[in-house]
């Protein structure tokens, strides 16, 4: 018999928690449930099922026997009561949100988010009477000062996307909770393996689970965890009734798979993005390079007493502006120009014309999104590999441009 849950080490829960062979037959992975009904022995279980006096499966929007190993393995991973599974990171995010928003609440988030979060809250929910406050998160004063009788969610991401921001999660989720809001806190860039919100005085915990947790860029998912209450509303409200995101079961095995070797991966994106970040800092064409585990980090003592890692994400500006950043992406080989992060192989990308497109110039310039930045997902390549391309490009890029005459 296996210890319990919380005696077992991060690798070994993210391998063996919330399954038993012995109930498949001794499979080894568990099976994929490729059902979207399942039967009942009788009217009154069937009953019964529906109304919650029992449990058990009776449809794949509501609950699957897959999906519900991957909740309970999120779950221990996240020190949470239980997991939610999704269709997208975007489907994990609205569904969480439809469920505690209505019209007439105001949600504060914090002014730097994913191009297509910020979309949703300003452009979306918006148009549906719930009030939205950006506000530099950073600052807890600025949401002591912000927060209102109002205010139902609290909502930021940590490390932010892409500008790689920290927020202190202990601090403001006690603010939030004094006020009775919710503090949902998307940690995508960290894993649990790097961060665990919750443990911190964090609500609920949103993952894009298509990056680190999945890791090899094969798949769309999302996940959320949290108290058994609150995930239980989302998945009776904002997932069954209002988005109806749900993630099929071959995405869920293949979850579960990129979940077994999450804590190796995380390892060797730390180490080889920490080297990469401070080979580049030291190059004259890079006038800034925005990394966790860098000492030059603005808030390196938050993140070394928030995060056990710098992660895998970094932020690259160069000398020369958005020209010579274009020249050197273009010069790339290895490294793909492609959006998304947390994959084995490095990726980069320019956010103010990709991912973060749907902010305004002016709310990119205020938000500390520059037209000049460049977003760099280190991947699980050999390091010198990984600079080797980098440089030449850099050599490229630092290259006088030649007019026709």
């Amino acid at each position: 018999m296996m210890k319990p849950t919380n005696d077992l080490g991060f690798a070994t829960r993210s391998i063996h928690v919330g399954y038993d062979d012995s109930e498949a037959k001794g499979a080894l992975n568990p099976p994929v449930y490729m059902s979207s009904t399942f039967t009942f022995n009788n009217t009154n279980e069937g009953g019964a099922r529906f109304s919650g006096e029992t449990g058990g499966h009776f449809y794949s929007r509501v609950s699957n026997p897959t999906l519900e190993v991957l909740e309970k393995r999120l779950a221990a991973l996240e020190d949470a009561e239980a997991g939610l599974c999704f269709a997208s990171g975007m489907g994990a995010i609205t569904s969480v949100l439809w469920t505690f928003l209505s019209a007439g609440d105001e949600i504060i988030t914090d002014e730097t988010l994913y191009g297509c979060t910020f979309a949703f809250i300003h452009h979306g929910l918006s148009r549906f009477g719930i009030k939205v406050t950006s506000i530099d998160m950073s600052d807890p004063e600025q949401l002591s000062a912000a927060i209102s009788d109002n205010t139902k969610i609290v909502y930021f991401e940590s490390p932010a996307n892409p500008n790689m921001k920290l927020v202190d999660i202990a601090n403001i989720a006690k603010i939030a909770s004094k006020h009775g809001a919710l503090t949902i806190v998307d940690n995508t860039y960290c894993t649990p393996y790097l961060q665990q919100p919750l443990a911190i005085g964090a609500d609920i915990v949103v993952h894009s689970a298509t990056k680190f947790l999945s890791g090899h860029g094969d798949l769309i998912a999302g996940l959320a965890a949290g108290g058994q209450e609150l995930m239980a509303r989302v998945r009776l409200e904002g997932l069954k009734d209002m988005t109806g995101a749900v993630m099929d079961p071959l995405t869920a095995h293949q979850l579960l798979r990129g979940l077994k070797t999450l804590s190796i991966r995380m390892d060797r994106h730390c180490t080889s993005a920490l080297e990469i970040a401070q080979r580049l800092e030291m190059h004259p064409l890079v006038s800034k390079v925005s990394y966790p585990g860098l000492e030059s980090f603005a808030q390196n003592d938050l993140a070394s007493s928030q995060m056990s890692g710098g992660g895998g994400v970094m932020t690259i500006e160069l000398v020369g502006g958005f020209e010579q950043a274009s020249r050197f992406m273009d010069a790339l080989n290895m490294v793909k120009r492609a959006v998304s992060l947390g994959d084995a192989d490095s990726l980069i990308q320019h956010p103010a014309s990709m991912t973060h497109s749907a902010y305004t110039i002016e709310e990119r310039a205020s938000h500390g999104i520059s037209e000049s930045l460049l977003r760099l997902s280190v991947g699980l390549e050999d390091v010198p590999d990984i600079w080797n391309d980098l440089q030449q490009a850099l050599q490229i890029a630092g290259q006088p441009v030649v007019c026709a005459a």
